[in-house]
Parts: structure tokens; C-alpha cells; sequence
């Protein structure tokens, strides 16, 4: 962790910017401020945590080193373009924005700044994801020909009537919101090779119901008037070097949940469950006899959003650019996002380089 203080602003007051503000207090962070639109928000951060809290970005960004935006996506390129121009260093939570566009320009933005964008995809961060990369650095894996990449709920959709199920703030549904993590984690464990085409489905079967079993919903339920995205969808993937990614990402469905990622290599193999941070490799040896191994692999505890947030932060202070979570990585996940909508609306694969007409 930075021995020097950085100082930081959060827009974007609900309730994830909480869970930042409990993690600044442990480091070497000083939170200026937060900026938000709605009173009541600012109100309650304020009095939680003791900082101004502001209604406009301006009253904070000549005092502050770094932001991070925890915003609604549709307002990811507004706080983040605004903070990079004035050359302060950006963490702005997944996805990069809620279109393809907006992505761009984000990312245009910080070509141009001072500053640096990093995007929250925390899921990097956990240390059995260290290990899978060191392998795959090694050549342990041989050549990694396809992972099967799932987040996958039961029951788990956000209240129907937040901005989560809104398509103009969100830009979808459960793809941009946990899909665009096993999108990033399967990218990320491929060394980021271009995608090429992209063969998907989307589907809306379970928020467009007038009767929607759940146990728990995260905010109040409005009904299905108030859901106009996906809850599922399912794609495959084909990369430039001939890799190919399976991709399953659900709110909802009647089947076990799952959160994990099955690589496949020429050498070994592997199965990473994200939820019990449980890893497994997969060898065969000839050394004594040809025989089987299956390897359970123990990795040290680690809270993978507050090492995301030391990443950052050592790199503000350093005044050094992060090679982790940069804001092309996030620009090369929305593009597959945009590529999976793109092909469940054409009924067709669709190649990453098409236009939208």
C-alpha cells in the first residue's frame, strides 16, 4: 500500500460508494468529498461519513487526486471525461458505460489526460485469479484453447423498477451488470486476444412476469411494467488466435447457480469457482506410468475490492499508469457487450468489426 495520501472524491452516493468510503478510512486516502444529485443521498452520505457532500462535480475537482465514480452507468462518461480532462485519475465501477459510445469516448478522454481510467472489475483482484495468470505465463496450461465462463443466479434480479432493469440507464440487463464480469475474467485469463465474431442469445423470461417467484430482491419490486431489459443470455465467443469463449449469464433460471470458469488447455486444465475462491488443476503426467492428477490449489484469504483500491491508489500516488484494469481492457469488454446485443437482435453471429446498420 502507498505511504503517500491521496486525496478522493466519490460521485455517485449509494450504496457502493459506502462500501469505498469504509475502505478509504483504512488507507493513506483522504475523501474530500461526494457529489451526487439527489439530496437525500448526499444527506445521508454526509452524515455517515462526515465530508461535504456536493450536488456538482466543480465544488471538489480542483482539491481532489483521484475520483471514483459509482454511478449509474448512463452517467459514467459525464463524471469520468469531466475528471480526466481536469487530469485527475479515475476508477470508474463496471461496466466502462452503458454503450459502446459513450465507452469511446471515455476512453478517448483518457488518451488525452494526464490522468488514468481504471475500471472496477474487482473479479482480477482475487488471488486464485493470480495464479491462473502465473500458469498461463509459465506455459503450465500449454495453449488455452477455450474457457466456459458462467454467472449464473437462480434468483438474483435487482428490484424491477431501479436502474438496474431501466435499458436507458443501464444499458441492459444481466449482462452488463454480472455478465460483463465473466466476460472481463475469461479475457483477462486469454491474455486479452481480439475477438473476432460473437453468436448470442439474449432472453427475458423471468422480470417480464406479472408473477415472479423470488426469496430476495435487492430494492422494491414494481412489477414487470417496470423491466425492460434481459435476464439471461447465452453467447459463444471466437478470438483471433482461434480461442473460443462460452459464455452463460443469468438473473434468473431454473437450474443451479454457478460462478465458474472451466479452462482448457493443450498441457493442463483448469475450474475456478469465484463464489467458494475454490481452484483446481487439472494435469496428466508420464513420469512413473501415465497417470491423472487433480490438484486443489490453496491461495491466501484476500478481499478483492480493497486490493483493487490499493492497486489504484499506489498507482495515483505514484504517478504511474496501471497495467491492470486499463481503461482498453474495459473498452475491448463493452465492445463484446455491444456485439452480444448486436447478434441476439440480428438472430446471427456478428463480426466485431460490423457496423450497427
Amino acid at each position: 500500500m502507498t505511504t503517500e495520501t491521496v486525496s478522493v472524491g466519490i460521485v455517485g452516493l449509494g450504496g457502493i460508494a459506502g462500501h469505498h468510503a469504509e475502505r478509504l478510512a483504512d488507507r493513506n486516502a483522504d475523501l474530500v468529498g461526494g457529489v451526487d444529485i439527489d439530496a437525500g443521498a448526499r444527506r445521508e452520505f454526509s452524515e455517515e461519513w462526515s465530508v461535504p457532500t456536493h450536488d456538482d462535480l466543480a465544488a471538489i475537482i480542483d482539491d481532489i487526486d483521484a475520483l471514483l465514480v459509482t454511478t449509474p452507468n448512463r452517467y459514467h462518461e459525464r463524471y469520468a471525461t469531466t475528471a480526466l480532462d481536469a487530469g485527475v485519475d479515475v476508477l470508474v465501477e463496471k461496466p466502462l458505460a452503458h454503450s459502446l459510445d459513450s465507452a469511446e469516448r471515455i476512453a478517448a478522454a483518457a488518451a488525452d489526460s494526464a490522468g488514468f481510467c481504471m475500471v472496477g472489475f474487482n473479479y482480477r483482484f482475487a488471488a486464485p485469479v493470480d495464479v491462473l495468470t502465473a500458469y498461463r505465463d509459465e506455459g503450465r496450461f500449454g495453449e488455452i484453447s477455450h474457457i466456459e465462463a458462467n454467472y449464473v443466479r437462480r434468483r438474483g434480479i435487482p428490484g424491477r423498477g431501479s436502474w438496474f432493469t431501466d435499458r436507458e440507464t443501464a444499458g441492459g440487463g444481466a449482462l452488463i451488470d454480472i455478465g460483463v464480469h465473466a466476460i472481463d475474467l475469461a479475457l483477462c485469463v486469454l491474455d486479452f486476444p481480439d475477438v473476432v465474431e460473437v453468436s448470442a442469445t439474449t432472453r427475458a423470461e423471468f422480470g417480464t412476469r406479472e408473477e415472479y417467484s423470488y426469496m430476495h430482491m435487492w430494492g422494491d419490486d414494481e412489477g414487470p411494467e417496470a423491466f425492460d431489459v434481459e435476464d439471461s443470455a447465452s453467447a459463444f465467443l471466437r478470438t483471433t488466435d482461434g480461442a473460443t469463449i462460452s459464455l452463460e449469464v443469468a438473473w434468473a433460471t431454473n437450474r443451479p447457480r454457478t460462478d465458474e470458469y472451466v479452462i482448457r488447455g493443450s498441457d493442463a486444465g483448469a475450474v475456478y469457482d469465484r463464489k467458494s475462491e475454490e481452484l483446481t488443476l487439472y494435469e496428466t503426467h508420464t513420469t512413473g506410468g501415465q497417470h491423472f492428477t487433480e490438484t486443489a490449489v490453496e491461495t491466501p484469504d484476500r478481499n478483492s475490492h480493497a486490493a483493487e483500491l490499493d492497486y489504484f491508489l499506489d498507482h495515483v500516488a505514484d504517478d504511474s499508469d496501471p497495467d491492470r484494469n486499463t481503461v482498453e481492457q474495459g473498452l475491448a469488454v463493452q465492445r463484446v457487450i455491444d456485439a452480444v446485443y448486436r447478434s441476439a437482435d440480428r438472430g446471427r453471429a456478428v463480426e466485431l468489426s460490423e457496423s450497427d446498420e
